[in-house]
């Protein structure tokens, strides 16, 4: 990697004898999506029995020659794209010599001093304000099979199923500063690949997975010596990972000993990380050119024809929310991180006869819907609430036609049983009372009830909050709010 030295930006670990800063590094490898695999025909689909998706290419049958998957070249250049990044008109595919018994060819098809992608960047949101974390490139490469160890049995076996699966290597700079940042940065990542459809980000079944790359230094002094944590699976673990770690080099530095640069496992439920072997140097893998393919070719043309048809990427699409909608950054971030987040809220802004109120909006969507749907563990694919449905309940409330405490218990009515928020008012009777007549009989009934309390709202004027509580309560909660308040004070002579 590239060392780069951004400036230090106050987030340093306590050791016995002082400050120390963390220097984190990534190398984020993401499936790419496509229906086929990077050299053969076979399927990429998870989840199929060991050895079902496996042709003569990936198993390395004696006289199978690799043939380049298009889409997976048009995929990467896409990643190039939405990552601001150099798209290298012409790369070069080349052997990677290490021998593992899940790696048929004994050695992997990779990409080295030639990648198809050369330096991007990407800006993450930190407590401290934003930070550019350099990319210093990306480059395909098929991914190896399975090992399974037999608990039981002693047998080790082979799945094939992922051997020849293309992969994007997505190196970064070492400008990564602590555990929130080393988060923060594959979360800003993955929504990117997510936007742009080249990889699924789900880090359950692998197709998203970081080697986290972790040395410690004095402010201000250059980079200690790293050491690399394989294959970490969640954005969670990746920041216990880094802090493990961190904590584990200090203690041996300040202890007066060294730290060896190793690849290193970790455990989450040790919360420990564990040395696997010494680091390999690329000449230790005896890198050459792949001499059964061409270097790979691509013209500027295609390069910009694949540029007119990204999709608006987050960091334009959280400037448009801010710009168009008048939302928070905070609030737009929040509905930008999934695309079918932004889409839903679009959705619901632009889907009745006129604009929606954004701010109200991003506040349902935020607030009630994501917090029942995360309590009750549901994507928003699955929402019993529609964007239509949710609209209707905004528009109802906006009419004044029903309050917002009803216009909660409407939601949870269409949550639980489904159906037109408009014919669910008429027929349970939701409608306000906007009838000034009849909410005026009620404030009488409360006020002549509470002649103590009416004498604490002379003294203290607050205390007409106490009154509306109870005229709602009267009203079942149907009562016009803002016309019981006018009534009251009326009534009191506030």
């Amino acid at each position: 990697m590239t060392k780069t030295d951004p400036a230090p930006r106050n987030k340093y670990l306590k050791g016995a004898t002082g400050d120390w800063e963390v220097v984190i590094g990534m190398e984020v490898h993401a499936q790419v999506t496509s229906q086929a695999k990077l050299f053969s025909g076979a399927a990429t689909a998870f989840g199929a029995e060991p050895n079902e998706h496996v042709s003569l290419v990936d198993a390395a049958m004696p006289g199978m020659l690799p043939v380049i998957n298009e889409e997976c070249i048009r995929q990467a250049i896409r990643t190039g794209l939405g990552l601001k990044a150099q798209i290298n008109l012409r790369s070069v595919f080349d052997r990677k010599n290490y021998f593992y018994p899940d790696l048929p060819q004994g050695y992997q098809i990779s990409q080295y001093k030639s990648p198809i992608v050369g330096e991007g960047v990407v800006e993450i949101d930190t407590p401290d304000g934003a930070v550019r974390v350099g990319i210093e490139r990306v480059h395909l490469e098929q991914d190896a099979g399975k090992s399974l160890h037999g608990q039981q049995s002693g047998v080790s076996l082979v799945d094939l199923n992922r051997s020849g699966v293309a992969l994007m290597e997505i190196v970064s700079k070492p400008d990564l500063r602590s555990s929130e940042d080393a988060k923060a940065y594959v979360s800003k990542l993955r929504t990117i690949l997510r936007y742009l459809g080249t990889c699924d980000g789900d880090m359950e079944k692998g197709n998203l997975r970081a080697d986290v790359n972790v040395s410690v230094r004095r402010p201000g002094e250059p980079f200690g010596t790293r050491c690399e944590i394989k294959n970490v699976n969640s954005i969670r673990f990746i920041g216990q990972a880094v802090e493990v770690e961190a904590r584990r080099q200090i203690e041996i530095i300040e202890d007066g000993g060294t730290i060896d640069q190793e690849t290193r496992l970790f455990d989450p439920d040790r919360s420990e990380t564990r040395s696997m072997r010494s680091k390999e140097e690329a000449h230790d893998y005896r890198y050459f050119p792949d001499p059964d393919l061409l270097p790979v070719e691509v013209s500027q043309a295609e390069v910009d024809e694949l540029a007119r048809h990204l999709p608006e990427l987050p960091d334009e699409k959280t400037a448009r929310f801010v710009r168009d909608y008048g939302l928070t950054v905070y609030d737009a971030g929040q509905l930008v991180a999934e695309r079918e987040t932004a889409d839903f809220f679009e959705a619901v802004v632009k889907g009745g006869e006129r604009p929606r109120d954004a701010k109200m909006t991003a506040n349902w969507i935020i607030n009630d819907l994501f917090g029942r749907l995360n309590k009750e563990g549901t994507p928003l694919a699955s929402s019993p609430v529609s964007a239509g449905q949710l609209g209707a309940i905004l528009d109802l409330m906006s009419a004044g036609t029903i309050s917002g405490k009803i216009a909660k218990e409407l939601f949870d009515l269409v949550w639980t049983e489904g159906g037109d928020p408009h014919r669910l008012v008429e027929e349970r009777g939701l409608k306000q009372v906007t009838d000034t007549g009849a909410i005026g009989k009620l404030v009488d009934e409360i006020v002549a009830k509470n002649p103590d309390k009416v004498a604490q709202a002379k003294e203290k004027p607050a205390v007409v909050g106490w009154f509306v509580g109870q005229v709602m309560k009267s009203s079942g909660g149907k009562a016009n709010p803002q016309a019981v308040n006018d009534l009251l004070k009326a009534k009191l002579g506030l």
